[in-house]
């Protein structure tokens, strides 16, 4: 008869002894090496998951922000309401429709109401006298601390406000509340306080320490410039709005760029 073959060993087996766990191999993997309990699993992850299946989180070096999928769509959102907006304002206002006939009464009735050294001074808060020193300190205190990509991007998008608001007050043409001069929209006061304060509140706010604050001053000022702007008679409502809307993409695209530079140089920090 022929004899019952035996389960093969290892080398070094010895009769039909069970091979022995070499230590090295299953122990090795171990959490605190000997004494696991669980010799074929390396970190007590259940039994059914394959060892290769595992993977890694995405490697965040220290002092880095993971990026946050929310944001970029809300970063999108944003820009294309505000576009989209702006397209309707736009079209209402040159093909002097409905929005128009009805922005005009609404301008009529509001002009004259306030205090006129009040509404003066709101008015004024939109000239490049005034919101230009606000964002040129803000620019300064930024370099001086060592960032440079928002700074620059700050100032650009300043540059940009009047290459893109005259062009289209000559294409529009549209005539004043109190005169027959023409180009009036978009506002190029409303234009100059949304970039010149948005931008200043954005490079100023990681730097102090209710943050919070920065927008909010510039949201007050930029809606203050339009109330003196509408009440003094010097623009009509939607001349104001389609400034805000068109200046508000640029805001948000800054607010982009300020993101990104903040979490590249918090990765050049090393961390303690």
């Amino acid at each position: 008869m022929r004899d019952t073959p035996r389960p093969q060993g290892t080398a070094g087996d010895t009769g039909s002894e069970l091979p022995r766990h070499r230590p090295g191999c299953a122990f090795a993997h171990a959490t605190g090496a000997s004494g696991s309990g669980t010799p074929h699993r390396s970190d007590g992850r259940p039994s059914h998951t394959p060892r290769g299946a595992r993977q890694a989180g995405p490697t965040v070096r220290p002092g880095t922000t993971p990026p946050v999928p929310g944001r970029t769509a809300l970063f999108f959102s944003l820009v294309s309401g505000l576009s989209a907006l702006f397209a309707l304002i736009t079209w209402q206002i040159a093909a002097d429709g409905p929005l128009r006939r009805l922005d005009e009464r609404a301008g009529r009735a509001l002009v004259g109401h306030g205090p006129q050294w009040l509404t003066e001074c709101l008015a004024d808060l939109g000239n490049m006298q005034v919101a230009l020193p606000v964002l040129g300190c803000a620019v300064v205190l930024t370099l001086l601390r060592g960032e440079r990509r928002a700074p620059l991007a700050t100032v650009l998008a300043m540059v940009a406000v009047p290459l893109l608001v005259v062009p289209l007050k000559d294409w529009i043409a549209r005539p004043g509340p109190l005169t027959d001069a023409t180009g009036y929209y978009p506002s190029g006061h409303a234009a100059t306080a949304a970039v010149a304060y948005g931008a200043a509140a954005l490079l100023l706010a990681p730097h102090v320490r209710r943050s919070w604050m920065m927008p909010v001053a510039a949201v007050l000022m930029t809606v203050a410039t339009g109330i003196g702007l509408v009440l003094r008679g010097y623009h009509w409502p939607l001349d104001v709005l389609g400034s805000w809307c068109l200046c508000g993409v640029m805001l948000v695209a800054l607010w982009l760029v300020s993101r990104r530079s903040r979490r590249r140089s918090s990765s050049r920090t090393p961390s303690c």
